[in-house]
């Protein structure tokens, strides 16, 4: 007899696949969705949400740039990634800005090149953000130095909270990050 594997809810009642079938739905790239829910789901709070700071191995850092980091290591083969590098290296060079050194000015090269692709990857972000939070699988608020506010702005920064089928992520691998959480600095703190 042939036994017939139920579908729907897995056997460690995961939300899991159901989560990946919205997603195709809902989103123009729904890998980044999943990745960003992942990464998000990392440092998220008991309650699903995280930011306006998370810590980092050094030191504190805005949610919005953790996540472009965490996300552009996808990219990173891609040929306009490797031409915009020869681009940031021609730049510089043109400028005056290269330094003589080999190693100092790879250095150099690779600051510029991650401030462009953290510029690049927060507009990424933001339409992968509006669109997850259409389909009621993330909620935005901004959080800083006046009051919480729904919109940015006035040092605010973002706050994403995990609803819906996402919080399925929630039990994967979240609780040792819960507790292994640091406290963000206060209000009126430098966090860099």
């Amino acid at each position: 007899m042939h036994h017939i594997a139920h579908h729907g809810r897995n056997r460690i009642g995961s939300d899991l696949p159901e989560l990946l079938e919205r997603l195709t739905e809902v989103s123009t790239r729904p890998r980044y969705a999943f990745m960003l829910l992942s990464l998000i789901a990392e440092v998220a709070r008991q309650d699903g949400s995280a930011g306006p700071i998370v810590r980092c191995d050094d030191g504190y850092t805005l949610l919005r740039d953790w996540l472009c980091d965490g996300l552009s290591p996808v990219g990173q083969r891609d040929p306009r990634r490797l031409a915009l590098a020869e681009r940031v290296r021609d730049e510089l060079k043109e400028e005056g800005k290269l330094p003589e050194d080999e190693l100092e000015a790879e250095k150099k090269i690779d600051t510029e090149l991650r401030q462009r692709i953290r510029a690049s990857g927060k507009t990424n972000l933001s339409r992968a953000v509006s669109e997850l939070v259409a389909a009621g699988l993330m909620r935005r608020h901004y959080q800083g130095y006046r009051v919480d506010h729904r919109n940015r702005g006035a040092q605010r920064h973002a706050v994403y909270t995990l609803t819906g089928l996402a919080r399925a992520l929630l039990d994967h691998g979240a609780a040792h990050n819960r507790s292994a959480a640091a406290v963000a600095p206060r209000q009126g703190e430098l966090f860099c």
